[in-house]
């Protein structure tokens, strides 16, 4: 399980956004990592609408990527993935850096395996490439 969630404040256009190619990339990163399950790779992402950023100027952005894993790996392992995620991140918005004032920030998550429940079919819907 790797669960990638996104929040972004609202006044990113859907070009610099580009939600399609970052998840693309995570995902691909997530995979060759090969320490997730691949069919249980997801992103999702949500846009905030009410939200302050340092002085209030309406032209600061911000993101912030939240990567939630089941247990189960090593730390070494967790630290070499979430760098390169940051740096995916990092990469996806470069050039907002360059224009206006960013805030970006990331976050991994172990989550407590106490009570989970789950189903997934998704491998048996995955082309071959992906397998």
């Amino acid at each position: 399980m790797a669960h990638f969630v996104l929040e972004y404040s609202d006044n990113i256009d859907s070009s610099t956004l580009a939600l399609q190619r970052l998840f693309e990339r995570l995902h691909a990163s997530a995979q060759e990592s090969r320490i997730f399950p691949y069919k249980g790779v997801r992103s999702r992402a949500y846009a905030c609408h009410d939200y302050r950023i340092a002085d209030g100027n309406p032209q600061h952005m911000f993101v912030h990527l939240t990567v939630l894993l089941g247990a189960g790996r090593t730390m070494e392992e967790k630290e070499a993935v979430a760098k390169r995620f940051f740096e995916i991140l990092e990469d996806h918005f470069h050039a907002c850096f360059g224009m206006r004032g960013v805030a970006m920030s990331f976050e991994m998550k172990e989550l407590d395996p106490v009570l989970k429940y789950n189903k997934n079919n998704i491998q048996d819907h995955l082309n071959e490439k992906a397998r």
